[in-house]
C-alpha cells in the first residue's frame, strides 16, 4: 500500500514538472496551492539557474585574461546595475499589472499593459546608449579605474552600456511571460541566450580559426549577441497567437496615460533597485581602494553568490505572479499562504548552499584563478556574505511579493532603510574608519542585508498589501 502511495505521488510529481517545463497555461488562483507553487517555480528557478551559469561562465573565460580585465567587468557591472535598476523596475510593475489583468480574467488588457511596457523600455533606453557607449572611458575613471583598465579595457563597457536595449527588453518580455503565468516561455528564452554566449565566449575572447581573438571586448560581443537573439524569440512569441499575451491584437502606438501609469508603480521599483544598486556601487568604489586583486577576488565572489541565489529570485518571482493573481482574483488568504511557503522553500535552500559556501570558499574561488591574492580576498568575501544566505531568502521572497502586489513603495522604503542608513555608513566605518578593510564592507553587507529581512517581514505582518490597488 506504501509503495503504491508513494509511486502515485512520484507520478504526479513527475506530470506537474512535465506541465511546468512544457509551458501550458493554467488558472493559478484556482489550481491546488501546492501545485501552482511547484509549476510556477520550477521554469523559474531553472531560468535563474542558467542566468547564473552565465554569470560564471562569463567570468571564468575573462580571469583568463588577468585581474584587470576581471577588474573591468566587475566595475562595469557595477555601471549596469543601473540599468539594471530600471529594468527591474519597470519589470515588477508590468509583472504586478499584467499578473493582476490576468487574475481578473482580462487577457487583452493585460496584452495592452504588456505592449505600452515595451515602448516605454526601448524609450528609456536609447536615451542611456548613447552617452554610455561614447563616455565609457569618463564613467570607468570616476569609478576609480587604474589607467590600464581605463586605456585597454573599456571597449567592453562602450558595448555593454550601448547595448542596453536588450537587457531592457529581455527584462520586461520575461516580466510579461511570468505576469500571464507561463514562465516556461521566459525559461526558454534565458536557455537559448545563455547558450549561446557560452558557445561564443570562447571562440571570440581567445580566436578560433578565421575569427580573431577580441580578448574581454570579445565577452561583451557574445554577451550582445545571445541576448540579442533571446530578445528576437521573445517579441516573436508576443506578437504570435498561441498565447494569453499578444501583440497583435493592440494598437501599436503609444498610450500615454497607461505609460504614465506603468511608471508612477514602475517608479518605486525604479528607487527601490537604484537605491539598491548604488549601495553596490558605494561598495564597489570602496573595494578599489585596496587594489585590483582584492577588487578581481570580490567581483568573482560577487559572481560566485550570484549564481547561488539566483534560483532563489526564481522562487520569490512565482511569489510575485502568485501574489498579483490571486489578489486579481479576490483571494489575498491564499496569496498569502503562497508567499509563506515559497518563504520557508527559499530559506531551507539558501541554508543548506551557504554551508558549502562558508566551509571551502577557497575552493570556488580557486576554480576561475591561481593568483593566491585574488583567492584569499575572494574567500574572506564570499564567506562572509555566505553566512546571511538563509535569512536573505526570506527576504527575497517578501520584497518580491510586495512588488507582485504592485505596492512597489514599501521595498523602497525597506531598501532605503537596509542600504542608505544602514549597509554604507557601516561599511565606511568598518573598513575605513576601523580599519577592517575589506572585510568591512563583506560585514556591513551583511548586517544590512539581514535588517531588510526583518523590516520586511514586520510590513509583511501588518497586511495592507492585500488591499492595494493597480
Amino acid at each position: 500500500m506504501i509503495k503504491n502511495i508513494n509511486s502515485t505521488g512520484f507520478k504526479k510529481f513527475l506530470t506537474n514538472i512535465k506541465l511546468a517545463i512544457s509551458g501550458q497555461e493554467l488558472d493559478f488562483t484556482t489550481i491546488p496551492l501546492g501545485k501552482a507553487v511547484l509549476i510556477l517555480s520550477i521554469p523559474m528557478v531553472l531560468e535563474m539557474m542558467m542566468e547564473s551559469v552565465f554569470a560564471v561562465v562569463d567570468i571564468f573565460f575573462v580571469s583568463k585574461l588577468g585581474a584587470d580585465a576581471v577588474a573591468t567587468v566587475g566595475i562595469t557591472e557595477s555601471l549596469l546595475l543601473l540599468i539594471y535598476a530600471i529594468a527591474f523596475g519597470l519589470s515588477a510593475a508590468t509583472t504586478a499589472l499584467v499578473s493582476r489583468r490576468i487574475g481578473e480574467k482580462k487577457s487583452h488588457l493585460a496584452s495592452i499593459e504588456a505592449y505600452q511596457a515595451v515602448i516605454t523600455g526601448l524609450m528609456i533606453s536609447v536615451t542611456i546608449a548613447f552617452p554610455g557607449f561614447l563616455f565609457a572611458k569618463n564613467l570607468l575613471a570616476v569609478m576609480g579605474s587604474s589607467p590600464a583598465i581605463i586605456e585597454q579595457f573599456s571597449t567592453y563597457t562602450s558595448i555593454m552600456l550601448g547595448s542596453n536595449a536588450i537587457i531592457m527588453m529581455l527584462f520586461i518580455n520575461n516580466a510579461i511571460f511570468r505576469g500571464a503565468g507561463n514562465p516556461a516561455i521566459a525559461m526558454k528564452v534565458l536557455w537559448l541566450g545563455n547558450i549561446i554566449n557560452l558557445v561564443l565566449d570562447p571562440i571570440l575572447i581567445f580566436g578560433w580559426g578565421p575569427i580573431p581573438a577580441m580578448g574581454i571586448a570579445g565577452a561583451a560581443i557574445a554577451t550582445t549577441i545571445g541576448r540579442g537573439i533571446a530578445v528576437i524569440y521573445q517579441l516573436s512569441i508576443l506578437f504570435s497567437q498561441g498565447s494569453r499575451i499578444q501583440f497583435k491584437q493592440v494598437p501599436i502606438k503609444p498610450d500615454w496615460l497607461k505609460i504614465k501609469h506603468l511608471l508612477s508603480i514602475s517608479l518605486g521599483g525604479i528607487a527601490q533597485s537604484i537605491i539598491g544598486t548604488s549601495s553596490w556601487l558605494f561598495m564597489m568604489r570602496l573595494v578599489t581602494r585596496f587594489g585590483s586583486e582584492v577588487i578581481a577576488g570580490y567581483t568573482i565572489s560577487i559572481r560566485i553568490i550570484i549564481f547561488a541565489i539566483l534560483p532563489s529570485w526564481g522562487l520569490s518571482n512565482a511569489a510575485a505572479t502568485l501574489t498579483g493573481q490571486n489578489l486579481g482574483a479576490g483571494k489575498p488568504e491564499r496569496a498569502e499562504k503562497a508567499i509563506r511557503s515559497i518563504a520557508a522553500i527559499n530559506a531551507v535552500f539558501l541554508g543548506i548552499i551557504s554551508l558549502a559556501l562558508i566551509a571551502w570558499p577557497h575552493y570556488f574561488i580557486g576554480l576561475f584563478t591561481n593568483n593566491f591574492e585574488v583567492i584569499a580576498a575572494g574567500s574572506a568575501s564570499l564567506r562572509i556574505i555566505a553566512y546571511g544566505f538563509a535569512f536573505y531568502g526570506v527576504g527575497m521572497v517578501l520584497v518580491q511579493s510586495f512588488n507582485g502586489a504592485g505596492d512597489t513603495r514599501t521595498p523602497t522604503i525597506i531598501n532605503l532603510v537596509a542600504f542608505w542608513m544602514t549597509e554604507i555608513p557601516l561599511a565606511y566605518l568598518l573598513s575605513i574608519q576601523f580599519k577592517m578593510q575589506a572585510n568591512g564592507i563583506y560585514y556591513g553587507i551583511l548586517f544590512a542585508e539581514s535588517c531588510l529581512t526583518i523590516f520586511a517581514y514586520y510590513l509583511f505582518k501588518q497586511g495592507k498589501w492585500k488591499t492595494y490597488k493597480i
